[in-house]
C-alpha cells in the first residue's frame, strides 16, 4: 500500500525502486524511426551509463553521420576504435568519411582494416564489395579477396 501512503501523506520513500532505462535499445529504435537527434540523446545517456562501450560510440558516429555532423561523427569513430580495434563497421564509417575529407591515406588504412576482418551476415558482402572497390578506385590493391562466407 505504498501508493496510498504517499498519496495520503506518508514519506514512500522506501517503496520507490529506481528503474535504469535502456537508453541503447531506445535510441535504436528512435533511429529506426528517423528521428537522429533523439536518438543522439539517449546514446548519450547510455555512454554515461557505460563510458567505455564501443559499440554505443560506433552507433552515436553513425547517427552524427546522418545528421551532417562529420567532424563528431570521425571523433567518435576513432574513439570506438581505441576502444575496440577490431570494429569492422567503425573501420568501413570512419574511412569513407575520410574520404569525403580528402584523406585518401587514413582511409585506405582503415578500409583495408576492414577488410582484413569484415563482418559476416546476409548483407556483408555487399559491404565488402563496396570497400574493395572503394580501394581500387584509391589505386591500392586490396588485400586478398575476401568472401562473407569465409571461416
Amino acid at each position: 500500500m505504498g501508493f496510498w501512503r504517499r498519496l495520503f501523506g506518508g514519506s514512500g520513500g522506501e517503496d520507490l525502486q529506481p528503474q535504469r532505462l535502456d537508453y541503447l535499445n531506445e535510441a535504436l529504435a528512435l533511429e529506426r524511426q528517423g528521428d537522429y537527434d533523439a536518438a543522439l540523446t539517449s546514446y548519450r545517456l547510455a555512454l554515461r551509463d557505460h563510458p567505455n562501450d564501443a559499440r554505443i560510440l560506433q552507433n552515436m558516429a553513425i547517427a552524427l553521420t546522418k545528421t551532417r555532423r562529420v567532424d563528431e561523427a570521425i571523433r567518435h569513430y576513432r574513439r570506438a576504435l581505441e576502444l575496440d580495434s577490431t570494429l569492422a563497421g567503425a573501420h568501413y564509417g570512419l574511412a569513407f568519411l575520410l574520404l569525403k575529407r580528402g584523406d585518401p591515406d587514413g582511409a585506405e588504412r582503415h578500409l583495408k582494416a576492414f577488410l582484413a576482418h569484415p563482418p559476416r551476415g546476409p548483407d556483408a558482402q555487399r559491404w565488402i564489395e563496396h570497400a574493395t572497390q572503394a580501394l581500387r578506385d584509391l589505386g591500392a590493391s586490396p588485400p586478398q579477396a575476401i568472401s562473407a562466407e569465409a571461416p
